[in-house]
């Protein structure tokens, strides 16, 4: 069975960073295009960074691009989105999900979600 957990998430104030977790099983996490999402309140899910499969190019949207990183690590089967300079609108819950390539998870297609885990930007 193709699963995702998340972890790492939490309270942070405004400026501090925050690194979370995502761990694969029952699939090589480096044979997928993988990707971290977010749904603030009262917001649809967005994706705000992917990487691809095998070569591992990443790929960030505007919002966070410069403040995040996304990493995988291929012998530990999973990925981190390190969260750098938080802002207040990045409190969202953040999930973990891998598709069969880069295209699908662009648009959303994916094969295995996370069951995400809270981040909360807040003094």
């Amino acid at each position: 069975q193709l699963q995702l957990a998340e972890s790492g998430g939490g309270l942070v104030q405004p400026g501090e960073s925050l690194t979370i977790h995502c761990t694969a099983s029952g699939f090589t996490l480096e044979d997928y295009a993988s990707g971290w999402f977010r749904q603030a309140p009262g917001k649809e899910r967005e994706g705000i960074s992917y990487i691809s499969k095998r070569d591992g190019v990443t790929y960030y949207a505007d919002s966070v691009r410069g403040r995040f990183t996304i990493s995988r690590d291929n012998a530990k089967n999973t990925l981190t989105l390190q969260m750098n300079s938080l802002k207040a609108e990045d409190t969202a819950v953040y999930y973990c999900a891998s598709s069969a390539s880069l295209v699908d998870i662009v648009n959303s297609r994916v094969n295995v979600w996370g069951q995400g885990t809270q981040v909360t930007v807040s003094s």
